[in-house]
């Protein structure tokens, strides 16, 4: 089996001596060849080479933002032809996840432990035994996510998180906790909601303040606890949608925790929740911050939303 281990050179969690002990570790099981990113997005490039040299796994030792990037590189790759008949995601190789970031959402998501020793031994595990699932993406325009997208308050957060970051802060829940607090009370206008959900054949949803969207369960993580506002999303069915109509501080409040409880079902008046949705688009009269995976990608007024089901196949 030929495999490609794409690294991000600056995961938060490995080292070069941890790297090296994963790369004999893997070449134990397959002809391995490393490739490491050097600036944002060069891992997408990596993943689409690696598909049109014909590889049959690439392996990512990375946080989430890494592997958005060599999920966004194979999807969008022109791999050899296979087999007649055979899917899109029978011919682009398989996808296998070190968890090397600081939270690691896709990777404990496809069940695996949170640190990369006990994860990779599961990965070998599972290429000895040909084990492997296929799942379905989710589409933000023209790009792929794995777990989640947000519009509105939470992907303001992860911008205020990655501005801590990059002065030098570590990535710690008492960080977004705090990056929470700022951006709600002190940053969004909680009076004027501005999205409009629209889906095909259905009445429009207006008047919106913020929106998570995922594409499985949990959402995230504050160190070991999910946080679920969806809890039914999955892996093997179409998007969950989870809607503000309002940031008034007592509902806001009550649904959070609800989130964080050990059974989350978020309700309210002000809650809008859909499940198993393949497409919608969100509109805003005003410029909402916006992200897939964790990864701050600007602002937007529009964006379309596609569930694309039975995209990938992954070692898990």
């Amino acid at each position: 089996m030929r495999a490609v281990l794409v690294v991000n050179p600056k995961a938060t969690t490995t080292s070069e001596r941890s790297r090296d002990v994963l790369v004999r570790a893997l070449r134990s099981e397959v002809d391995l060849s490393v490739r490491y990113t050097r600036r944002r997005g060069h891992a997408m490039a990596l993943a689409r080479e690696a598909a049109a040299e014909g590889a049959d796994l690439v392996v990512t030792l990375g946080g989430d933002g890494t592997v958005n990037e060599v999920v966004n590189g194979l999807m969008t790759a022109d791999p050899p032809l296979g087999a007649d008949g055979a899917t899109m995601a029978e011919r682009l190789p398989a996808l296998a996840t070190v968890p090397g970031g600081s939270t690691n959402v896709f990777a404990r998501a496809l069940g695996l432990p949170r640190e990369w020793p006990d994860a990779t031994s599961m990965i070998l595990e599972g290429l000895r035994l040909g084990r492997s699932r296929t799942v379905g993406l989710g589409r933000a325009d023209d790009r792929y996510f794995t777990f989640c997208a947000g519009f509105g308050v939470d992907a303001a957060v992860i911008h205020r998180v990655e501005q801590a970051r990059r002065k030098g802060r570590v990535s710690t829940p008492s960080l977004y906790l705090r990056s929470i607090m700022n951006q709600y009370f002190f940053a969004s206008d909680r009076r004027h909601p501005a999205i409009v959900l629209e889906r095909p054949g259905e009445p429009a949803e207006a008047e919106l303040a913020t929106v998570i969207i995922q594409n499985t369960a949990p959402w995230t993580y504050l160190g070991d606890r999910e946080v679920n506002p969806n809890p039914a999303a999955s892996f093997d069915l179409g998007l969950d949608v989870l809607a503000l109509r309002q940031l008034r501080v007592a509902s806001t409040t009550r649904t959070v925790t609800q989130f964080l409880s050990r059974q989350p079902d978020p309700r309210g008046r002000q809650v809008l929740r859909l499940h198993d949705t393949a497409e919608f688009t969100l509109l805003s009269s005003r410029p909402q911050a916006f992200q897939l995976d964790g990864d701050y990608l600007g602002e937007r007024e529009k964006v379309r939303f596609t569930s694309v089901p039975a995209a990938l196949r992954v070692i898990c």
